[in-house]
């Protein structure tokens, strides 16, 4: 039996996704979680074999909870919100995959298959984003970087670690909207186009 737990701070959505998980025959939800620090705490009791993890919630987003789990549990990613950010972000913390909330109950239940046996998963339109990100990005200008002042460069490093505007922020001690600020401008000054491009030119470098 593959072992999951389902974290989502909507209980409806959560009974929705319990409902289509137990519906399998290989399948046991041994918890269910309604914020990112449960999520964590249930998945070191319980050693799931696979953690469904929501990215917004309360206490703890899905990403850092993500990745709190590394060695502990597999994480597939369930989200509503095709973003970069998220994206990329998910994929650095350790998720072992990446799917939008409206994949079809067949196509879920393959998903933990899946990640369950050690595979790794991207929802066709995450990957079309992946791909368009790197097509797009230019190739790191060290040059370039010469126009972002110190407290930039930790932001872009902070871009190519896939981390939120609020994770910025809480990482260096600044507000959510001032780290949003500076975004643009590096975003501006690099001449990129999108937070995906920035973590590809970060990872050039």
């Amino acid at each position: 039996m593959i072992r999951v737990l389902v974290a989502d701070d909507h209980a409806a959505v959560r009974a929705g996704l319990v409902l289509i998980l137990e519906g399998a025959p290989d399948m046991e939800v041994v918890g269910e979680a309604g914020d990112g620090r449960s999520a964590v705490e249930m998945a070191v009791r319980l050693r799931p074999d696979v953690v469904l993890m929501d990215v917004r919630m309360p206490l703890l987003d899905g990403i850092s909870a993500t990745r709190e789990l590394a060695g502990v549990a597999d994480v597939l990613i369930l989200t509503t919100f095709d973003i970069d950010e998220y994206v990329f972000g998910a994929l650095r913390a350790g998720a072992a995959g990446f799917l939008l909330k409206n994949t079809d109950a067949d196509s879920l239940v393959a998903a933990v298959r899946l990640v369950a046996q050690g595979e790794g998963l991207i929802s066709p339109s995450v990957t079309r984003k992946l791909i368009a990100a790197f097509a797009g990005a230019p190739a790191a200008d060290p040059g370039a970087l010469e126009a972002l002042t110190p407290r930039e460069h930790e932001v872009l490093a902070g871009l190519g670690q896939g981390l939120s505007n609020a994770e910025i922020a809480r990482s260096l001690g600044i507000a959510e909207a001032t780290a949003k600020t500076h975004v643009s401008r590096v975003l501006a000054k690099l001449g990129l186009r999108s937070r995906a491009q920035a973590a590809v030119y970060w990872s050039g470098l």
